[in-house]
C-alpha cells in the first residue's frame, strides 16, 4: 500500500512538473525565488538517490553508469537556468526506473502472490494446536480443512477430498486423494477434511524448491540480456565522450555560443539514455517464465528460454518419458481348455507372491477384472527367470510362470507357443509363460503403455520443423515400435547413459542446437549436456527438480512445443523491442545533433520508448 501511495505522488509531481514545463515553452514561469526552491525540492526529493549514485560514479570515474548522464543533464540543465527541464529530466528518469520496477514485479506476480497467500501456521492433530509452520516436524499430523492452501508435502492419512494442484502443475482439473496419496505445499484442498502426515520440513518442500529455483532462474541471465549489458556498459561512456566534442568542437573551433551547444549536449546525454533498452530484456524474459510456470513449466532461467526457442533437434528417451515405465497386461492367450479368466487368476496367485514389476502387472490385471485369485503353497522364486508354486485350485498342482527359456528348462513346449511368443515379440511385448508338468496353460503379453500425449508431442515439433530422434537404454524392436507408433524416424536403443551423453554430443555438432527429455535420474549426464535438459519427473521428485534446465511438473509433454514457440516468440520480441528502442533514439539524436530537441522532449522519447517495450514484453506472459 506504501508503495503504492508512492507511486500516486510521482505520478502527480511528474504531471505538476510536466505543467509547468509547458507553461515555460509558452515564456510563463513562476517567480524565481519560488520557482528555483520548488523545483530544486522536487528534484532532491525525487531523484536523490539518482543524483548521488551518479556523484559517486562521477568522482570514481565510473562513466559506464547511466546515473552519471542524469547528474550531468540536471547540472547543466541548472546551469544554463532551465530549473523546469532540470525537473522534467530527473522526475521521468524515476518514473521510467520505477516502471522497470513494475515491470519485473508484474512478470513475476503469480509465484509471489502464491508465497503470500500460503499459512503461517498449521493446525496440529494432536490437541488441536496452533503452531507455527517452520516448527512442525516430519511425522507429524496436521489438519487440512476445506479451502484451506496445504502448507506442508505430506501424506493422507484419513479423509478424502479433491485437491487443486494448478499453481504447481498448471492442471485445471483436481486430483482427488484418498489415504496413501501424496499432497504438496502451495495446492488447494477443495473439498473434506484431511489428516496429513508431514512428510518434509517447510524449507524441503516441493513448493519451497520451486520458489527457491524460480528465483534462481531471474539470476541465471539470457545471453541476450547479458550482451546488452555489457553494450550499455561501453555505450554509455561513448555518448559523454560524443556529447563532450559536440560542445567542444563548435565552442574551440568555430566559436559558437557555449549555452546553445552545451544544451545540445545535454540533449543527446538524455536521449542516448539506453533504459528502454537494458529493461526489455529482463521484463520480456521474466513474462514469458512466469507464462511457463502457468503451464506446469519451470524455466530455471533466461539462458533455457533462448535456447528452447533456437533448438533444431530434441532426443527423446522412451521407458519413462515416452511412456509410462509401468508394464500393463496386453494379451491374454490360453491354451487348451482353459479360459482367460482362469489363466489370469492362476498367474495372479502364484505372482502375488513375487516383488518383480511384470508380476506386479499381472496381479493388478487380475484385481482391475475382479477376479478370484486362486491359492498357492510352496512359492519358489528363481531370480531373472521366473517363479514356481503348487496351485491349489487347478488339477495339475505344479506350475511354472517365467520367460519362455525358463520354461524351456523343465518343460516340452509345442511348437504354436514358440510362435506366438516370437510373434509378440516383434510387437515389443514381453511374454510370460505358465506351464504344468502337464502342458502349456497360456502366455500372457505385457507392454509399457505409450503416454497419450506422445504421439501430439512428435507431431507438434515436427510441425515446428524440429527434428525429434529417441534415445533410449531398450531393446530394439520395442524401441522401434514405440517410435513408429509416436511417429519418431531415428531411433538409438540399447544405449547406456554414457552411451546416451556421448549422442547428445554427436547431436549437437550436427544440429547445434540440441533439447534432451528424461526422467531426470538416468539420463542426468545427458540432460546436462544437451542446450537445454528437460526433465520430467514426476512432482515432488528432487531428482527430477535437480536434474534439467526445464521441469515439467505436471509431466505433460505436450507442453514441450508450446515451450518452443513461447522461446520464439520471447527472441522475436527482445529483436523487436531493440530495433525499436535504437529507432527512436536515433531519430531524437539527429533532432538533437541539429539542435530540433530539448531535454524535455528527449526524456518524453526515453520514458515513452521504455513505456511501449515493457508493455510488449508483458503481452509474453499471457
Amino acid at each position: 500500500m506504501l508503495r503504492d501511495k508512492k507511486f500516486v505522488w510521482l505520478l502527480i509531481i511528474c504531471c505538476l512538473v510536466g505543467i509547468l514545463e509547458f507553461l515555460s515553452l509558452a515564456h510563463i514561469h513562476l517567480p524565481v525565488h519560488i520557482e528555483i526552491p520548488v523545483l530544486t525540492l522536487i528534484i532532491l526529493g525525487i531523484g536523490y538517490q539518482t543524483l548521488w549514485h551518479g556523484f559517486k560514479a562521477l568522482i570514481t570515474f565510473d562513466f559506464k553508469n547511466i546515473n552519471a548522464l542524469m547528474l550531468i543533464a540536471v547540472c547543466g540543465a541548472f546551469y544554463l537556468g532551465k530549473y523546469e527541464e532540470a525537473a522534467v529530466v530527473i522526475v521521468l528518469y524515476t518514473l521510467a526506473e520505477k516502471l522497470e520496477d513494475i515491470g519485473i514485479e508484474k512478470s513475476q506476480s503469480a509465484l509471489g502472490a502464491l508465497i503470500d497467500k500460503m499459512p503461517k501456521v498449521v493446525s496440529l492433530k494432536q490437541n488441536n494446536l496452533q503452531v507455527p509452520i517452520d516448527q512442525v516436524k516430519v511425522g507429524e499430523i496436521i489438519l487440512i480443512r476445506p479451502s484451506d492452501l496445504i502448507p506442508l508435502d505430506g501424506k493422507v492419512v484419513a479423509g478424502n477430498s479433491y485437491v487443486d494442484e494448478t499453481s504447481i502443475t498448471g492442471e485445471p482439473i483436481p486430483k482427488d486423494k484418498f489415504p496413501g496419496d501424496p499432497v504438496f505445499a502451495g495446492t488447494l484442498n477443495k473439498q473434506g477434511v484431511l489428516e496429513v502426515e508431514v512428510t518434509k520440513a517447510a524449507q524441503d518442500t516441493t513448493f519451497a524448491k520451486i520458489k527457491e529455483l524460480t528465483f534462481q532462474a531471474t539470476q541465471v541471465k539470457a545471453n541476450t540480456q547479458k550482451f546488452i549489458e555489457k553494450f550499455s556498459q561501453y555505450y554509455t561512456p561513448f555518448i559523454i565522450v560524443i556529447a563532450f566534442f559536440l560542445v567542444f568542437i563548435p565552442i574551440a573551433f568555430y566559436n559558437e555560443p557555449f549555452d546553445t551547444w552545451l544544451l545540445r549536449g545535454l540533449a543527446l546525454i538524455v536521449i542516448a539514455c539506453p533504459c528502454a533498452l537494458v529493461i526489455s530484456t529482463p521484463v520480456s524474459i521474466y513474462s514469458a517464465i512466469g507464462n511457463a510456470s502457468s503451464q506446469g513449466a519451470l524455466i530455471k532461467g533466461g539462458r533455457f528460454l533462448e535456447a528452447i526457442g533456437q533448438i533444431k533437434a530434441i532426443a527423446l528417451d522412451k521407458t519413462r518419458t515416452l511412456t509410462y515405465g509401468q508394464p500393463v497386461v496386453t494379451d491374454i492367450i490360453p491354451f487348451g481348455n482353459h479360459s482367460k479368466e482362469h489363466l489370469l487368476e492362476c498367474a495372479a496367485g502364484i505372482e502375488i507372491f513375487s516383488e518383480h514389476p511384470l508380476a506386479q502387472s499381472i496381479v493388478n490385471a487380475a484385481k482391475e477384472e475382479k477376479l478370484s485369485l486362486h491359492a498357492v503353497k510352496n512359492f519358489q522364486s528363481v531370480v531373472g527367470k521366473g517363479a514356481k508354486a503348487d496351485c491349489l485350485v487347478c488339477g495339475d498342482t505344479h506350475h511354472c510362470i517365467g520367460k519362455l527359456p525358463f520354461i524351456l528348462e523343465e518343460h516340452t513346449v509345442p511348437q504354436e507357443v514358440v510362435e506366438v511368443v516370437e510373434n509378440l515379440q516383434k510387437q515389443g511385448k514381453t511374454s510370460i509363460v505358465i506351464a504344468t508338468h502337464q502342458a502349456v496353460e497360456g502366455v500372457i503379453a505385457l507392454a509399457d503403455r505409450i503416454r497419450p500425449e506422445s504421439k501430439p508431442l512428435v507431431e507438434g515439433l515436427k510441425q515446428l520443423r524440429i527434428q525429434p530422434i529417441m534415445l533410449t537404454g531398450d531393446h530394439p524392436s520395442p524401441a522401434k515400435i514405440t517410435a513408429e507408433e509416436v511417429g519418431i524416424p531415428e531411433v538409438k536403443a540399447s544405449l547406456l547413459p554414457e552411451d546416451k551423453a556421448s549422442a547428445i554430443r554427436d547431436l549437437i555438432y550436427k544440429y547445434e542446437t540440441v533439447a534432451m527429455v528424461g526422467d531426470g535420474v538416468n539420463d542426468a549426464p545427458a540432460l546436462a549436456l544437451s542446450n537445454v535438459g528437460i526433465s520430467i519427473g514426476s512432482l515432488g521428485s528432487d531428482a527430477a527438480l535437480e536434474a534439467a534446465s526445464i521441469v515439467l511438473l505436471n509431466d505433460r509433454l505436450d507442453v514441450i512445443p508450446y515451450l518452443v514457440k513461447l522461446g520464439r516468440r520471447t527472441i522475436r520480441t527482445i529483436q523487436f523491442n531493440t530495433a525499436l528502442a535504437i529507432f527512436i533514439k536515433l531519430i531524437f539524436i539527429a533532432l538533437a545533433l541539429f539542435g530540433m530537441s530539448n531535454l524535455a522532449l528527449a526524456i518524453f522519447a526515453d520514458v515513452g520508448v521504455t513505456l511501449i517495450v515493457m508493455l510488449i514484453s508483458l503481452r509474453l506472459s499471457k
